[in-house]
């Protein structure tokens, strides 16, 4: 298996695709994430990797426009499990029911 597509964020908050050689907007991260490819996000500063962050900042951005896919009930549930016991299997629920639906409704192309 091939290593993933580096991505750098640097200071100023721009996002390099190193395979491109271009500056990428979040609009970018999230058709990577639609076609499936493999990429990791790394803070040019600190040489960590942020992707789960700059995924979140996708979905913000996502439910900020357009109708939003998560309820403020279930977004307020969703920050209640972080404080409960149930973290892990919170998020491996959420994990296997994404999968599931994903499953289900593969012959109906990409939504968006």
């Amino acid at each position: 298996m091939s290593e993933p597509r580096t991505i750098k964020k640097y200071p100023n908050r721009r996002l390099y695709d190193t395979v491109e050689s271009r500056y990428i907007t979040l609009a970018d991260i999230r058709r990577l994430v639609i076609e499936r490819v493999d990429f990791v996000v790394i803070d040019k500063k600190s040489q960590g990797d942020i992707t789960r962050s700059i995924l979140l900042q996708v979905i913000a951005e996502q439910e900020h426009g357009g109708e939003p896919l998560m309820s403020r009930d279930f977004l307020s549930q969703v920050i209640r499990s972080y404080g409960a016991g149930a973290r892990s299997l919170m998020g491996s629920y959420l994990e296997q029911s994404l999968k599931l639906f994903a499953t289900h409704n593969a012959g109906r192309g990409p939504q968006g």
